[in-house]
């Protein structure tokens, strides 16, 4: 494993013992050698399809390229790409060889792949031509780089290079303790952490998800969710592959086009987020569909309108499956469900004690590393120590209410995260480049509600002797090291910021002020005279 030793070892016994990823897709190859798995559908074109038995080939002949390639169990691949096929070949080669899928944000600045890439120790990079230049930029040092697509002066290789002869390919014992993705989640500090996965947490994700959402082998997967996130992989492909079912894959969603490539394809199961689901809610519906099961944060009157049940869920790079889902009972907007079977969650409130019915507190969740859990933060110990206590309980960082009935309700995080979109995003993470930017003195980013996607992020900045630009140099620092998502939509350049009672940033009080900007002028008044009669910033 190329010195990847996991911090905790697996159990003696466990449902995946002798096996792997590879040998799942393996194994339904061989029994649904002509039974359709994936459907490319771009937005230009015809669609294309994949029998298992056909994407098993062409992954195993990818992996045999990898390897010839010099591509060796442990070494972590760079996948950086948007929704395509290539992707999943290339993620499955990796799984093949045992080799690291390490997944980013198509969306990422040079800035952050540079660092995905030196955290990580990707040595090579699979992308395609719009995002080989920022690859190339970020990782110098990298031995090739692959595209998928039209040729790219920046790239070694087109990605049909890779395509090699499959019988050549040496593949590993199975080992489900083996490494098999590094996914790059947003956290408190102030870059992003590597969520690793074994083999064992891929297979956990694969059959649970696919007993969670009651899979059979005819419902079709309508996946539009980026490939680089847990949800598309987690609660889509690998479920979906379990259950010996089919997905369409899209590259990207399309409210336009959602209805069309849904009764085209026959599609029954669709995970959803926010967005996505109020855009299907303002659409008319035809009189007829193949849609059976929609899931996520809908709204409440969703399957109401489609005539299809809803599920709500909640889960986490992390818990690799749902650890908290409904059972068709939707009790109101923010209800998230029951726990889980496999696993086990406790509700603490402010006090350190279980919460109590109606009561909010921080979720945690308990289940096995490796396993049901993630194995480990990627070259951080340290991060991993510190999300578990010595009972092996996980903090969330999400605060839940337990209600009367047995559900729980969501109702804020306590990290300071921001949910833009589909997009989970560390305001610390925009603060650390915002303060490259000014120097010294006090930023905080919060976010503002929007009607489109859920909140976005507004900067507060308060320097001496700020010049008159200073807003716009916070925007283009923001703009060359960020992805376009988490660049602030306003900068407001202020002369005194509130202060908690701990000299901490009141981001209550700024998350006020970001909603309703015109009361800046009244806000920092009452900062400023709190900060004169309060020098240390002891403010209330």
């Amino acid at each position: 494993m190329s010195g990847t030793v996991l911090e905790q070892p697996l159990p003696t016994f466990h449902p995946f013992l002798a096996t792997d990823v590879w040998r799942l897709l393996t194994n339904q190859a061989e029994r649904r050698a002509d039974e359709t798995f994936m459907t490319w559908q771009p937005f230009e074109g015809d669609s294309v399809t994949w029998t298992y038995g056909q994407f098993h080939r062409q992954a195993l002949a990818t992996a045999a390229g990898l390897q010839e390639r010099g591509v060796r169990e442990g070494d972590r691949v760079l996948i950086h790409l948007a929704n395509r096929p290539e992707f999943l070949l290339a993620w499955f080669a990796c799984a093949a060889l045992h080799a690291i899928a390490v997944t980013t944000n198509a969306r990422s600045s040079s800035d952050e792949l540079a660092y995905f890439l030196a955290d990580s120790g990707a040595t090579v990079a699979v992308t395609e031509p719009a995002f080989a230049g920022v690859v190339a930029a970020a990782g110098p040092g990298l031995r090739w780089i692959a595209v998928a697509g039209a040729p790219s002066e920046a790239a070694d290789l087109a990605f049909a290079d890779l395509i090699a002869d499959s019988t050549k390919a040496v593949l590993p014992v199975p080992d489900p303790a083996a490494p098999l993705s590094i996914q790059y989640t947003s956290g408190t500090t102030s870059r992003p952490k590597g969520v690793l996965w074994t083999h064992a947490n891929g297979l956990w994700a694969a059959r649970v998800s696919a007993s969670h959402q009651a899979l059979r082998a005819d419902d079709v997967h309508l996946v539009y969710m980026p490939l680089f996130h847990a949800n598309a992989l987690a609660y889509s492909v690998l479920p979906t592959l379990w259950a010996g079912a089919g997905f369409v894959l899209i590259p990207k969603w399309s409210t336009s086009r959602f209805w069309d490539i849904s009764l085209r394809h026959g599609c029954t199961w669709l995970s959803t987020m926010l967005l996505s689901a109020r855009a299907v809610m303002a659409l008319p519906s035809p009189p007829r569909h193949s849609y059976r099961v929609i899931a996520g944060p809908t709204a409440p009157d969703f399957g109401q309108k489609l005539g299809v049940e809803t599920i709500a869920w909640w889960g986490m790079t992390e818990t690799v499956s749902q650890g908290i889902m409904t059972d068709g009972q939707r009790v109101d907007r923010e209800c998230i469900g029951r726990v889980a079977p496999e696993y086990e969650v406790m509700v603490l409130g402010p006090d350190g004690s279980p919460a109590r019915p109606d009561q909010t507190g921080e979720l945690l969740i308990r289940g096995v590393r490796g396993l049901s859990m993630f194995a480990q933060y990627w070259n951080d110990p340290e991060a991993t120590r510190e999300s578990f206590d010595e009972d092996g309980w996980f903090a969330t960082g999400d605060l839940v209410r337990p209600n009367p009935d047995g559900t729980l309700s969501f109702m804020d995080r306590v990290k300071d995260m921001l949910r833009v979109g589909a997009e989970n995003v560390a305001a610390s993470e925009i603060e650390r480049v915002i303060l490259e930017a000014t120097g010294p003195g006090e930023v905080a980013v919060v976010g503002r509600p929007d009607e489109k996607l859920d909140e976005v992020p507004v900067a507060f900045v308060c320097v001496e002797d700020a010049p008159g630009n200073l807003a716009e140099r916070v925007l283009a620092a923001c703009r060359a090291k960020l992805a376009d998502f988490k660049v602030p939509r306003e900068v407001h350049v202020v002369v005194a910021m509130p202060h908690s009672t701990i000299s901490k940033v009141s981001k209550v009080e700024l998350r006020e002020v970001a909603a309703a900007p015109e009361g800046l002028a009244a806000a920092q008044e009452r900062w400023v005279a709190a900060a004169m009669s309060d020098p240390s910033g002891d403010a209330e």
